[in-house]
C-alpha cells in the first residue's frame, strides 16, 4: 500500500470522523444536483465527481443508488422538519422551504405520489412514512382555519403543486410551482432550501 506523505514528509491529518460526515454531507448536495439535472439514472460517478470525493468513499457511505436515494429524501425530508420547527416559522416559509425541494428533486416528487405509483410493500410503507413526517411538519404551522385544514387537502394541494413541478431549468420549475400555490390560494414563502 503506497502512503501519501506531504510535501514536508508528515502524514496528511486524519480527520476521521468529521471528514467522513462531511463527505457524506457533500455526497448527499451532489446527488441533489446531479438528480435534478440527469434525473434519478444518472451514474454515480458523476455524484462522487461532483461532490470532489473517490467512488470508493461513496460506496464506504451508500451500497448502492437505492442508498443515495434514500439519504437525498432523508435529508429533504429533514430540512422541512426543521423549517418548520424554526423559531418564528410561519406555514408559507414551511411551503418555500417545501417548493424548493420540489424544484430540486425528482425523487421528492415522486415520494408524494407513492400511493399512485405502487412498487413493493417495504419502499410504498417507507415513502408513506416520509410523506406524513412532511404533512406532520406542514401541519406545525398551518394557521386555524386555513383553507387547507381539512382532513386530506393539505397533501392533496402539495400533491397538486408537485404535479405542476415541470420543466428544462429549476426558475421554470420553480415559477410553475409559485403559479400553482397561487391558484390553490396559498402564499408560499421565499423558494430556498433551510440553510439558504
Amino acid at each position: 500500500m503506497t502512503e501519501h506523505l506531504m510535501p514536508d514528509g508528515r502524514r496528511p491529518a486524519n480527520h476521521g470522523p468529521r471528514a467522513a460526515a462531511r463527505n457524506r454531507a457533500a455526497l448527499v448536495a451532489a446527488a441533489r444536483e446531479i438528480y435534478a439535472e440527469h434525473g434519478l439514472d444518472a451514474p454515480l460517478s458523476a455524484i462522487a465527481r461532483r461532490a470532489g470525493v473517490g467512488q470508493g468513499v461513496l460506496y464506504r457511505h451508500f451500497p448502492d443508488r437505492a442508498a443515495v436515494a434514500t439519504a437525498v429524501l432523508e435529508e429533504n425530508v429533514r430540512q422541512v422538519e426543521q423549517a418548520a420547527a424554526a423559531d418564528g416559522a410561519t406555514f408559507a416559509d414551511v411551503l418555500g422551504v417545501l417548493t424548493w425541494h420540489l424544484t430540486e428533486s425528482a425523487a421528492f416528487i415522486g415520494l408524494l405520489h407513492a400511493d399512485a405509483a405502487g412498487g413493493s410493500p417495504g419502499i410504498l410503507a417507507y415513502a408513506r412514512a416520509l410523506s406524513g413526517r412532511v404533512e406532520g411538519a406542514l401541519r406545525d404551522c398551518l394557521p386555524d382555519g386555513h383553507r387547507l385544514n381539512a382532513a386530506q387537502d393539505l397533501m392533496i394541494a402539495v400533491s397538486m403543486v408537485a404535479g405542476a413541478v415541470t420543466g428544462p431549468t429549476r426558475e421554470e420549475r420553480e415559477r410553475r410551482a409559485l403559479a400553482a400555490w397561487r391558484l390553490l390560494g396559498v402564499g408560499a414563502g421565499p423558494v430556498r432550501p433551510l440553510d439558504g
